[in-house]
């Protein structure tokens, strides 16, 4: 990341990838999930700022990558409020361009997640990618509280004291739901991609959020796991999604 955007009182690390051609296009708002062991929150999203270039070199879209707060070098903590207001703030500032005239969203794994979400109750997303998104963090119900210690033993908690709430902190993280999200996104666009052996989000999640949205575009990539960001073929699935996109800017 070698710029940085606002969000609230925060700065988030960002990178902002334009098209060679000039003129007036769309852009498109992509999204890092998670962290992971061993690395944790400081490395995540390192490869996305070549892959906004590729996106912005084959589609002639501006891309706009960034990290949400507690992760890489931007500011804050993380929190289910936080990172949907950090997708927002995304939002905000490609739809602020002379360059663009409407914004899309695509996002990995839990990326895809908050994209959903965040897109939901925001008419200027046009359309939403997501690439192995869970439907929720309910999987962590029967256990908030090791929620809460994950977080901080990723590297996304670093300030002392925080949350100053924590019973309401897990409270807003298992409340974010994708399926109902994406039923309010009232016939915009949405494309489902998923791997057939992803043994981190299962398969049936892929297929509940296409099913909650009439049109929906499920793709199942086989033999492919839960890491797309690096498989060729999904890649070139959104790729084909992003085209289809433009005729109907």
């Amino acid at each position: 990341m070698d710029d940085s955007i606002p969000s609230g009182e925060l700065r988030l690390s960002a990178h902002l990838a334009r098209p060679s051609s000039p003129g007036r296009g769309l852009g498109l708002v992509l999204c890092h999930g998670l962290p992971n062991p061993p690395r944790g929150a400081a490395t995540v999203g390192t490869t996305y700022p070549d892959l906004a270039d590729r996106l912005a070199a084959e589609t002639g879209w501006v891309v706009l990558t960034f990290n949400f707060r507690g992760t890489g070098t931007s500011e804050g903590d993380f929190s289910a409020r936080g990172w949907t207001d950090d997708l927002r703030a995304a939002v905000d500032v490609l739809t602020a361009r002379d360059d663009v005239r409407g914004v899309c969203v695509a996002g990995f794994g839990h990326g895809g997640m908050f994209a959903i979400c965040a897109a939901a109750g925001d008419e200027r997303v046009r359309g939403v990618a997501v690439m192995g998104a869970p439907l929720n963090f309910h999987d962590w119900s029967r256990d908030p509280q090791r929620l809460l210690g994950h977080a901080r033993s990723l590297g996304m908690i670093r300030t002392p004291g925080y949350p100053p709430n924590p019973a309401s902190w897990v409270r807003d993280v298992l409340a974010l739901d994708a399926r109902a999200a994406a039923a309010r996104l009232d016939g915009r666009s949405l494309l489902v991609l998923h791997g057939a052996l992803d043994a981190e989000v299962p398969l049936a999640d892929a297929r509940a959020l296409a099913a909650s949205v009439p049109g929906a575009e499920l793709r199942v990539v086989a033999g492919a796991g839960h890491r797309l960001r690096h498989d060729p073929r999904a890649i070139a699935t959104l790729l084909g999604w992003l085209e289809r996109q433009a005729p109907q800017a």
